[in-house]
């Protein structure tokens, strides 16, 4: 993700459409910068599951967020239908930084292949019980290098 360019749909390998919801929305009229975090974890989180076999429930090694960030470009309003573009920037052995690119379904927010939004974050894995960084678990990491660019 560069300071001066715009993402494009070109740029993401995987989708996932997220439909906003009436309480996305704040008295601005648009969804909430807050909001946004959260259609970056439901992306992530949906494909490690679906994907990698990731087991939030049970699973001895999960993912927690390091650091997080977005540059908002456009607005989104309910009801939008978010497509939210899914990238891997690094995979390390216990980390992994990814690239998020939110784009409004249709073309009235911005050029439809343009991100209204670009995200970063990045998870690090950690041993469910004592909280400490693990090596990413080979399911796992065979479907992040899926999304490196």
């Amino acid at each position: 993700m560069t300071q001066s360019s715009v993402e494009t749909r070109a740029d993401y390998p995987h989708f996932l459409q997220i439909p906003t919801r009436w309480m996305d929305n704040d008295i601005y009229g648009h969804v909430n910068n807050v909001v946004y975090y959260a259609y970056f974890d439901t992306v992530i989180n949906t494909y490690l599951i679906e994907r990698g076999g990731l087991d939030i429930h049970n699973g001895g090694v999960i993912g927690v967020c390091a650091e997080s960030s977005c540059r908002y470009r456009a607005s989104f309003v309910f009801p939008d239908v978010i497509e939210a573009g899914l990238r891997v920037a690094k995979l390390g052995g216990r980390s992994v930084t990814y690239e998020i690119g939110l784009f409004k379904q249709g073309a009235d927010i911005a050029p439809s292949d343009q991100a209204a939004a670009e995200g970063r974050f990045v998870h690090v894995f950690v041993d469910r019980g004592s909280m400490k960084p693990v090596a990413i678990p080979e399911p796992l990491r065979a479907a992040l290098k899926a999304l490196e660019r």
